[in-house]
């Protein structure tokens, strides 16, 4: 670490994607939060529906950010086993120990992707700048200390970051911070970029341009609890992802409760009738819809949303 004082961008780079970044460690990111592939089964079921109904034969299976692979192992799980599909894996850490052998792991994605590319909280650990308006009304990138987490202000923004606040996140009062999403905005055009047909599909934590935070949403997360965002290395650095920003021409926003009802998971209880007759069967539901109900839930992760790019010949598959 370094008392040298950076943009939060570079430094949330270093801390997250350099030697010993947080995500580099072994027990990869499970180990410190949950997202919807550790909720519950059914999320790789709704995905693996998602890429049989792609509308593409012979389908390629992308996971970008892949963590430590589960939802591309869920996924394959839940497939027919007949089911013909090529599987990648997209993340910068080493491939894990005991990953189906079907999956290539790689650093980059694949280019002609014809099926499926699927993003579970990718976007949201795509470092970016962050920018805060000062006494005189001026955006200024917020400079941060990786050793303590201290900020002071900076450089007034210019150039292509102040186009895309003016955009996408006007800062009007000051005080108010604003993460600038450009750099996410290209990451998702390069990768929806790899799809020659069927899906690019981005699901994250995420906020519209009518409804930005005043303050931004930039923290931290370490052993399954918010804290600090303290960019020594010690934690996930991360903030919302403006989705609206990143959608390219013809995409599709939803919330995830809308997407996975679309997908089968409703989160509905099963008649109680059923209990009479299959209390087995009755149990398995309940179980199951359990899951689906946190899978969907208003306030929690049936908020995220899903950008959904349909490509090539596919793209008027419904």
């Amino acid at each position: 670490m370094t008392d040298e004082w950076r943009g939060w961008r570079e430094t949330a780079e270093a801390a997250l994607y350099g030697a010993d970044g947080f995500y580099l460690r072994p027990e990869g990111p499970a180990g410190h939060f949950r997202t919807s592939v550790h909720a519950s089964p059914l999320f790789a079921f709704a995905v693996a529906r998602l890429l049989t109904e792609s509308g593409v034969t012979d389908p390629d299976l992308v996971d970008m950010g892949a963590g430590r692979g589960e939802l591309v192992a869920g996924v394959l799980a839940a497939l027919p086993a007949d089911f013909p599909v090529r599987a990648y894996a997209v993340e910068r850490a080493p491939r894990p120990a005991g990953l189906d052998e079907r999956v290539v792991w790689c650093a980059e994605p694949p280019a002609g992707v014809r099926g499926l590319l699927f993003a579970n909280e990718w976007l949201d650990n795509v470092p970016v700048d962050v920018a805060e308006t000062d006494d005189a009304g001026t955006p200024r990138y917020v400079q941060v200390r990786a050793s303590d987490g201290a900020e002071r202000l900076g450089a007034a923004v210019t150039g292509a970051d102040a186009e895309w606040l003016e955009r996408w996140w006007p800062l009007d009062e000051p005080g108010r911070r604003a993460e600038i999403g450009r750099p996410r905005d290209e990451a998702w055009a390069a990768a929806a970029s790899t799809v020659d047909a069927g899906l690019a599909v981005a699901v994250d934590y995420a906020h519209a341009r009518a409804a930005r935070p005043p303050f931004g949403t930039l923290t931290g997360f370490r052993d399954g609890r918010e804290v600090r965002p303290v960019p020594d290395g010690s934690c996930d650095i991360t903030a919302h992802v403006a989705l609206d920003a990143c959608a390219l021409p013809g995409a599709e926003l939803r919330t995830q409760r809308e997407a996975l009802h679309a997908l089968g998971v409703s989160g509905e209880r099963p008649p109680l009738a059923l209990a009479a007759t299959d209390p087995t069967a009755y149990v398995r539901a309940l179980a199951a819809a359990g899951e689906a109900a946190e899978l969907v839930a208003r306030g929690g992760l049936g908020d995220f949303g899903w950008l959904i790019q349909r490509a090539g010949p596919a793209a008027g598959a419904g």
